[in-house]
């Protein structure tokens, strides 16, 4: 028996990283029965056949789970925006912020194409998310810009990279680790969106060490469940100030002498992610009514 990690699967077969070796692997029956999933990420033991293949005897626990990308085991994410071409959805952005907190997974914000914009605008908005309490990293593939610490992040790490379509996820792992070659695709000048390039979950293994995943772009994702009270803890700003709220339960929205609201006046807090919080807010209270 030997333990490694799953790489990918693929047309019934999948491929398991042990040690320097990838195995190719089938299933025994009774996962097939069992309707077992698998997923990139997941630590499998497994037997070995002739001509070095191997059989899954068994799916160790999983430490985490993501349905979109579906990736197991990840630890951080690296969530990549291109500040143009095409222009970000802050909204998206906080939305996927919500997510990976969902999971109790780190997130990273990685601003691509900052050669594309200027140098002010591309500050204020690392200021915003640092203040939120985000690692932000400005970077692009043309320039090399925030290459080096984009690699010091993912060092021996099980990272997976997502965003929009057309925000340089696969070309930022380009840059990342030498002779991936990826595929890349360009921003439509009709639509505005970028083109998935990527249709499937793979785990790339890189130089300096650790596993990150090139996954397929969304652009919709639903908000995990969650009561009312517990939003502003997705927003770390919010929930720093939260506590000293007139009320306990407020919900930084309606309520008198609310410290949220007075941080946003004060400049202490981003308004554009207070509004976001509120637009949440309502999505999170029209939720729990359906449920």
């Amino acid at each position: 028996m030997e333990e490694g990690i799953l790489i990918k699967g693929y047309g019934g077969f999948y491929y398991v990283k042990v040690g320097e070796k990838i195995r190719e692997c089938s299933l025994r029956g009774k996962f097939r029965r069992l309707k077992q999933n698998f997923l990139p990420g997941d630590r499998v033991s497994i037997s070995l056949l002739d001509e070095g293949k191997g059989v899954i005897e068994q799916v160790l626990p999983r430490t985490s789970e993501l349905r979109r990308p579906p990736v197991a085991n990840v630890e951080q994410v690296g969530v990549t925006f291109a500040l143009k071409n095409p222009d970000p959805d802050f909204l998206l952005l906080d939305r996927i912020l919500i997510m990976v907190r969902h999971h109790h997974l780190l997130p990273l914000i990685f601003f691509n194409k900052v050669d594309l914009v200027e140098e002010g605008r591309s500050d204020q908005l690392v200021r915003i998310y640092q203040k939120a309490g985000y690692p932000v990293i400005k970077c692009s593939t043309k320039t090399g810009e925030g290459i080096d610490e984009i690699r010091l992040l993912l060092k021996d790490k099980i990272s997976v990279f997502t965003g929009p379509s057309g925000a340089g996820k696969s070309s930022l792992l380009n840059a990342v680790q030498q002779g991936l070659s990826l595929k890349t695709g360009h921003v439509s000048s009709k639509i505005g969106r970028g083109k998935h390039t990527t249709r499937h979950v793979e785990l790339l293994e890189l130089d300096l060490g650790g596993l990150v995943a090139d996954t397929p772009g969304f652009s919709v994702l639903d908000m995990p469940p969650m009561l009312r009270e517990d939003l502003d803890s997705f927003f770390p700003e919010i929930r720093a100030h939260a506590g000293v709220c007139r009320f306990h339960s407020c919900l930084h929205h309606q309520e008198p002498d609310c410290a949220v609201k007075e941080a946003v006046s004060a400049g202490e807090i981003d308004p554009g992610r207070y509004q976001r919080y509120l637009l949440f807010l309502q999505e999170v209270i029209e939720n729990e009514r359906r449920y």
